[in-house]
């Protein structure tokens, strides 16, 4: 039986993503955002959004071309420290803001994934990053329980991908990535190469393609991603 072809057009892939949707973006820092998915989004302007990143990226690019677009609701994210913009529509009560430690939304993510209703963590204990949260007794030690956290859809950006959506990322631009695509309902996939079945050895698959619904070709990377020629 011959596998599915998932490729599209990245404005198809973008159109399945409904106002109000909560969706997982890819990425640490500029590493790995799928900045054209993004940008994509950008154009048809869908709203009410809840963006789930482990940063809101820097002024003019990713994140924030949402948030300068009117588009988010929310943000789940470990900071927004180096976007000026995400912090001052914080304060002004425009988007709000949930703040998840960094390896806490890494395995929040993971446990959504691997189909867990979440863990116990120490890491936070007697801070805000406690308040409203439930505690467990394990043994002689307190921790707080952090539950999974899943999405709608995942935007992530691969090096090569083939036509069922077999993943290979670039160094550290893999991140986020693997996480987010087991974490959601949709994941979409921008991709540098895309080729036929096969075409990537199997140890090199960082997301196989049973996680991943639609592929789009990227013809180029425009300057956003700041990657010279590997």
């Amino acid at each position: 039986m011959p596998l599915p072809d998932k490729t599209c057009g990245i404005a198809e892939a973008i159109a399945r993503i409904p106002d109000g949707a909560r969706i997982m973006l890819g990425g640490f820092g500029v590493p790995g955002t799928p900045f054209c998915l993004i940008r994509e989004l950008v154009r048809q302007g869908q709203k009410g959004l809840t963006i789930i990143k482990n940063d809101a990226n820097e002024t003019g690019m990713g994140v924030d071309w949402l948030l300068e677009n009117g588009q988010v609701a929310r943000l789940i994210t470990s900071h927004i420290g180096l976007n000026p913009r995400a912090m001052q529509m914080m304060n002004d009560g425009r988007i709000s803001v949930e703040f998840v430690p960094q390896g806490i939304l890494a395995e929040r993510i993971r446990c959504a994934g691997a189909g867990m209703m979440g863990f116990v963590s120490d890491i936070g204990i007697g801070t805000l990053m406690a308040d409203g949260k439930p505690t467990v007794r394990v043994g002689d030690r307190s921790g707080i329980l952090e539950t999974a956290l899943g999405a709608d859809f995942a935007l992530v950006h691969a090096a090569r991908a083939d036509t069922f959506g077999n993943l290979c990322y670039a160094a550290s631009a893999r991140n986020f990535n693997p996480l987010i695509a087991m974490a959601t309902a949709t994941t979409i996939a921008e991709a540098e190469a895309v080729l036929a079945p096969g075409g990537i050895a199997p140890d090199d698959v960082h997301t196989p393609g049973p996680f991943v619904d639609q592929v789009v070709l990227l013809p180029e990377l425009p300057e956003v991603y700041g990657v010279v020629e590997r």
